[in-house]
Parts: structure tokens; sequence; C-alpha cells
């Protein structure tokens, strides 16, 4: 089956051959469904863009030339939903960065906590540099796969990753100690 994907154009395969059309949707869920899941912080609306993003894949009437050019065009329109999703539902967060409350004892390197709290601090940031974050250190795009997903220059996302990086780190080290990210 992957041999008749890389030969015929995907599209045209999607929309007369339901059985190649569910294949693409199990490779792909986990994908689409957990960068919704880390951008949003919302289960059932990232369950409502995973689903949207593949009827627009159902829908889509142009080519794809190879399964990667379809894994990149499901980051791209899921990038974008959940953009639309934040700006619709006017998500921003309740607290700013600065009013997280540190803990008092130092965390260590195996604490379990560490995770949840670096997640919650993660989520504070703004969309699109949550967005980065997501797409270079859950999804591991390099920069320049980032820019070309999100439509914005590789210097803008540099700058959102160190930015963000510097940010986390500050705040880290206000919690635990000088953990490195």
């Amino acid at each position: 089956m992957l041999d008749q994907m890389v030969e015929a154009p995907i599209a045209e395969t999607v929309i007369s051959d339901p059985e190649t059309f569910a294949q693409l949707v199990r490779d792909n869920q986990a994908m689409v469904f957990s960068m919704a899941l880390s951008s949003l912080r919302d289960r059932a609306l990232a369950e409502e863009v995973a689903q949207d993003v593949f009827l627009e894949l159902y829908r889509q009437t142009a080519p794809f030339q190879s399964p990667p050019h379809v894994r990149n065009w499901l980051r791209k329109v899921t990038a974008n939903r959940c953009i639309d999703q934040s700006r619709r539902r006017k998500y921003r967060p309740q607290l700013g960065l600065d009013d997280v409350r540190e803990p008092a004892a130092p965390q260590s390197k195996s604490d379990p906590m560490l995770g949840a709290r670096l997640r919650l601090l993660v989520g504070k940031l703004p969309e699109q540099a949550r967005l980065v974050m997501v797409l270079r250190y859950q999804e591991d795009l390099d920069p320049a796969e980032i820019a070309e997903t999100l439509d914005m220059p590789v210097g803008t996302v540099k700058s959102h990753l160190r930015r963000s990086l510097d940010l986390l780190r500050r705040k880290m080290a206000g919690a635990g100690g000088g953990i490195a990210i």
C-alpha cells in the first residue's frame, strides 16, 4: 500500500480509497492530537482540532507527493488551527509567568513534579512561542522546518526558542537551583 502512495499522488487516493485515508489517519493521529493538546491544554478542544484537521485532509484536492509531505501539511494545518482556536476562545493564561509562585524547597532532577512544572511554564508562554517549543522539543523539528510549518522567518523561530528557553531557565533556576534545560 505504501508503494502505491509513493507512485501516485496521495490526494487522489485519499478521496477515492477509504483504506488509504484510514491508514494516513492512523499513522498521524497521535502527532496531530499531541500537538493540539500541548498547544491548547484542553483535551476536548484538542480532539476537536484533530478531527477538523483530518476532515480538511479528506477534503484536500491538491496532490501530495509523499507521506512526509502529508505529515508536514498536517503539522502546518494543526499549528494554524491551534492558533485560530486560541484566538477564537480568547485563551490567555490567567497568571503571568511572574505571578507563578516558586516552591520553597529545591527540586532534584529526579523529581516527578519537574515535568509537570515545566509543562505548566511552557503552557504559560505566548501562543507562537509555545507552538515553536512544541514543534522543536516534542516533534523534534529543526528551526528551518518549524519556520516552514508556521510560515515565519527562521530568525524569528530561533528568537522564540532563545527567549523561551532563557525565561524557562530563569523560572526553573528560581524553583530548583540551576536546572539545565
